[in-house]
């Protein structure tokens, strides 16, 4: 089969190498602009007392007017206006969710009763009106050639169906979503049937009424055991067991498997991976047959000491009989190769994503990766001074007139534009080439503050905000972004990462009062990283379980849902960081962080497959352009060539970028298939993939460049940035993955035995960035600095917030060795503790808030047993009085030690509280955002980084001041122990 061909619209169509464009948050809003979208009550624009029509935020805002001949998301029956058509009464409330795996059942196109093939791994569903298919493909078909385009499959084939006897439902619906499941509701007025099914889950489970649970195999079952309530069978060389109630018995007839379930209406079916001891592994899941998934959990933490994303996975469950809540989960290759303290059984699951392994017995699993930083632009160590400084002017210079290039009308168009200015401020102003740097930052600003606004009687280049949908839909639009809500963090990618550049320069541009709450909405349409807002899915784009991006809005197609510019995807994370360090918002960052580091792994694994493990044998690609639920594909949308279907995952080039270099050797051989495939080097988008080589072999891709200055630049990309990328890269060498730093926008590279140490710092005050190898390194307030060999600073990017690093690294670090120099800068001088006032407090016995350690403690923090996001309850209380400082301009920090244990769901949170003199009255109140903990017994690390909730008043001096410390369970129905004496520290920003 020829995926290009199947089901996509021929308007979504991007042509091959066409220079016209066709191609198929910072910190929270004010509560005003909050309202706006929520209720639609404040800073409403009403026309004639008839409907809301248009919505500010700052000097910002959007249109709830649909422009004329602009489309809606379309599919069955007025689902374009009523997009819940598909859901149950009691399905969740706020945004649906779309761009899922499973988005083919809660909206509907191509059939208006059941649902595409969903993929969920290791199994495939497909919703049919009588029941469930379940498949397990363990055969991919593969097609094409070796030098060509081809794919691999494993396409859906049904093994069996679950239903009830006698069930005709008049269409499908979807009851309940959590982070990976999906619960699906067949009812035809006499029986019912709900099935969850879910990423990772080798079980589904049902609850019926009104008739028999029935089984229906593709052929005649081989019965293996049939022992009470259990019953195993294998379909097509593929084992399943079946756990009815303690009780219930199962009975065969030909293709039929049936049980009454003793009248208790929930049974569960699992599938085995094969190559074992089948009666055993039955034994061992029937523990947790009857627990039933229910929901699903992801939390992450970024700690920047340790340059470390931790994220954690739960399922919560019900037992349906028992006492038993554990469960059995598979695990994807970019899980399990981070996976910490679990180890999974020996027998693994076949998937289109590769080998998935097992845990029996778990609630949640944890994993830890490396966040191994993000860079404005590559630092100029190469082309700062000489020839190579004139050539770069030159080019740059030639790009007064329009830094954007080509930029058309709709979204993505104008994004890639944007997109190219970023690059050429970005690379102008480490040259202090400030009249390009201020052409391209003008431009910039124009541009988005064009689309950012909606103004009377505008009707293009603004954004719609649609309540029905919970979705920000920029007109023009194109390639389905409005229609099929394709592809927003594609388009919206480019704005957020203009915007970023702009707040670097143009600080007040970027507050809140002005564009930041609009760049803000774009980030929470494509990838709301606030789950209490409830205008946008959580985390739209972003599968949580797989790891990655998925591009369509309803996957209506039969392999999956799919996704071809993975390096897209990652612009719109890398953007969430530039922005979020830029405007110091940390929850922003912290969720770029996230996104970025998971997705690193995942595209490393499932579309480069670098550890030539996850592709099938017989499938002759070391990478492919396009992943699809059930496979990959060596193809794009738009183009056969081989440079397209390569470079589409490599573009656009950033700093951000540079996680496309994590395996130089693997780079270099990604490059020699394209020469191999296309007969010859690459006679299109040359500089996109010179860029890429550099990462693998800088000095190979210079020449490259320098033996072919003719060629036509990428629409996204400039001759002056390629230069740049290219030269300085065939300096540095290539990217050292082994060392991180606490700071975010830093980043460390080798050639031969030397490292290179790099970071940027977009404030006005100096900053010391501190490297887990021990290395240390100064940089000057703007600038983007360098260390060793190349020992560089430039730029002047003083607009950005200061967030606070994470502290240097607490255990031992490797001391660099002589072929690791040390970088230039002195080293953080330790903090002197002045006399009168001792900044650092000890959360202590008894609620004091004193000025040194005592024995360590603990105290346990109430559970929450409802939502109490922002308001204490029942909190622990620590005070200090008497205190007297001076007010140094900086920031409240702290860190909390917490332990929630097992429990599932905690979210604990803290309020800081100044009364500057002692009488009574709070002149600054701090509520920062609460920090999910994890199921797992030990120490977690609660700080400032999570970010602010809310804040209110303004610090000054302390004169005879009272501090106080209020933490408290915002959520979960568990207590948490909060360590003190010598563990749990608040730090005041006060000297004496």
């Amino acid at each position: 089969m020829t995926l290009p061909l199947r089901g996509l619209p021929p308007g979504d169509r991007r042509p091959a190498r066409s220079p016209v464009p066709p191609r198929a948050g910072r910190r929270a809003l004010a509560l005003a602009a909050a309202s706006v979208l929520a209720t639609g009550v404040l800073a409403v624009v009403v026309a004639g007392g008839g409907a809301a029509t248009a919505g500010t935020v700052g000097a910002g805002g959007w249109t709830e007017t649909l422009p004329p001949g602009a489309a809606l998301p379309r599919g069955c029956g007025d689902i374009s206006t009523n997009p819940r058509l598909f859901a149950t009464a009691d399905a969740p409330k706020g945004a649906i969710p779309t761009n899922d795996w499973w988005s083919s059942l809660i909206w509907k196109r191509n059939n208006c009763a059941t649902s595409e093939n969903l993929q969920a791994h290791p199994l495939a569903y497909h919703a049919e009106t009588n029941g469930l298919g379940l498949s397990y493909t363990t055969t991919p078909a593969i097609s094409g050639t070796a030098t060509g385009v081809g794919e691999y499959h494993f396409p859906y084939t049904e093994d069996v169906r679950v239903g009830v006897a006698g069930l005709a439902a008049p269409v499908v619906k979807a009851a309940d979503w959590t982070d990976w499941t999906v619960t699906a509701d067949w009812s035809d007025g006499t029986r019912t049937m709900r099935a969850t099914i879910g990423h990772g889950l080798p079980f589904s489970y049902y609850t019926v009424s009104g008739g028999a649970a029935q089984l229906t195999a593709a052929a005649t079952p081989t019965v293996w055991t049939n022992s009470g309530s259990t019953i195993g069978f294998t379909v097509r060389g593929h084992d399943y067991v079946a756990y009815a109630p303690t009780g219930a018995t199962w009975s065969v007839s030909g293709a039929g498997i049936s049980s009454t379930l003793a009248g208790r209406g929930y049974f569960s079916v699992a599938v085995l991976p094969g190559g074992t001891d089948r009666a055993a592994l039955a034994t061992e899941y029937g523990r947790y047959a009857h627990a039933h998934v229910t929901g699903t959990r992801m939390s992450y933490a970024y700690d920047p000491a340790t340059g470390t994303v931790r994220t954690t996975y739960a399922v919560t469950t019900t037992p349906r009989e028992g006492t038993e809540t554990r469960s059995v989960v598979a695990l994807y290759p970019h899980q399990w190769r981070s996976l910490t303290g679990a180890n999974p059984i020996t027998p693994s699951y076949v998937s289109a994503r590769g080998a998935m392994r097992v845990l029996t017995g778990v609630s949640s699993f944890t994993t830890s990766m490396r966040f191994t930083g993000v860079l404005p632009e590559v630092p100029a160590v190469g082309d700062a001074t000489g020839a190579d400084l004139s050539t770069v002017t030159g080019y740059l210079n030639a790009e007064l007139a329009s830094p954007e290039g080509v930029s058309g009308p709709d979204t993505y168009w104008a994004g890639k534009g944007l997109g190219r200015a970023a690059r050429i401020a970005e690379i102008a102003d480490q040259l202090g080439l400030t009249t390009v740097r201020d052409a391209a930052v003008a431009a910039m600003k124009a541009r988005l503050t064009n689309w950012l606004t909606a103004g009377a009687g505008e009707t293009g280049q603004l954004f719609h905000y649609d309540r029905n949908w919970g979705t920000l839909i920029g007109y023009p639009a194109s390639y389905g972004s409005a229609e099929d809500l394709n592809d927003h963090h594609f388009h919206y990618g480019y704005f957020v990462a203009a915007a970023a550049t702009v707040a670097k320069f143009d600080p007040a541009w970027a507050d809140d009062a002005r564009y930041g709450g609009m760049v803000d909405l774009l980030i929470r349409d494509a990838n709301n990283y606030d789950r209490a807002d409830s205008r946008f899915p959580y985390l739209r784009d972003f599968d949580i379980y797989a790891g990655h991006d998925w591009a369509s809005g309803l996957a209506p197609f039969a392999a999956g849902n799919n996704q071809e510019s993975s390096s897209e995807g990652m612009n719109f994370a890398n953007a969430l960081i530039q922005w979020g360090q830029a405007t110091g918002d940390t929850a922003v960052r912290d969720a770029g962080v996230f996104i970025w580091t998971t997705q690193a792994a995942a595209i490393a694994e499932y579309w480069f497959d670098v550890h030539d493990a996850n592709f099938p044998a017989g499938f002759a690609h070391r990478t492919v352009g396009m992943v699809w639920g059930d496979g990959g594909s060596y193809s794009t949308w738009f183009s056969a060539d081989p440079e397209m279907i390569q470079g589409i995952n490599m573009l656009p080039v950033t700093g951000g970028h540079l996680y496309l270099g994590d395996d130089p050797a693997y780079v270099r051989a990604n490059y020699a298939e394209l020469v191999t495939n296309n007969g010859g080097p690459p006679t299109v988008w040359q500089d996109i993939l010179w860029e890429f080589l550099a990462l693998g072999d800088g000095d190979q891709a210079l020449a490259n460049l320098r033996a072919n200055g003719g060629f036509t630049s990428e629409e996204g990309e400039s001759r002056g940035h390629t230069f740049h990328w290219i030269r300085n890269l065939a300096a540095l060498g290539t990217v050292d993955t082994s060392v991180t730093a606490n700071h975010p926008l830093a980043k460390v590279f080798r050639k031969g035995t030397a490292r290179t140490y790099v970071a940027s710092n977009i404030t006005a005050q100096p900053l010391t960035v501190t490297f887990s190898d021990g290395a240390t390194l100064a940089v000057p307030a703007g600038k983007t600095a360098t260390s060793g060999a190349y020992t560089w600073s430039g730029g002047a990017a003083t607009g950005g917030v200061a967030v606070p690093t994470g502290p240097p690294p607490t255990s031992a670090s490797p001391t660099p060795t002589s072929a690791s120099p040390s970088p230039t800068g002195p080293s953080p001088s330790p903090t002197t503790t002045p006399p009168a006032l001792s900044a650092t407090r000890y959360l202590g016995a008894g609620g004091t808030l004193g000025g040194t350690a005592g024995p360590a403690g603990t105290v346990a923090v109430a559970a929450a047993n409802g939502n109490h996001d922002g308001t204490p309850s029942n909190p622990q209380v620590f005070t200090a009085t008497g205190l007297t400082g001076a007010y140094t301009g900086g920031q409240t920090r702290f860190d909390l030690f917490l332990d929630a244990g097992a429990i599932v769901g905690n979210g604990t949170q803290v309020r800081v509280s100044y009364d500057l003199t002692g009488d009574g009255s709070v002149e600054r109140v701090e509520t920062y955002r609460y920090f999910a903990t994890d199921p797992l017994t030990g120490w977690e690390h609660y700080t400032e980084a999570t970010g602010l909730r809310s804040g209110a008043g303004t610090l000054g001096n302390l004169a005879g001041g009272t501090v106080k410390v209020e933490v408290w369970n915002a959520i979960g129905g568990g207590p948490t122990t909060l360590g003190t004496g010598n563990r749990s520290t608040l730090t005041l920003p006060y000297t004496a």
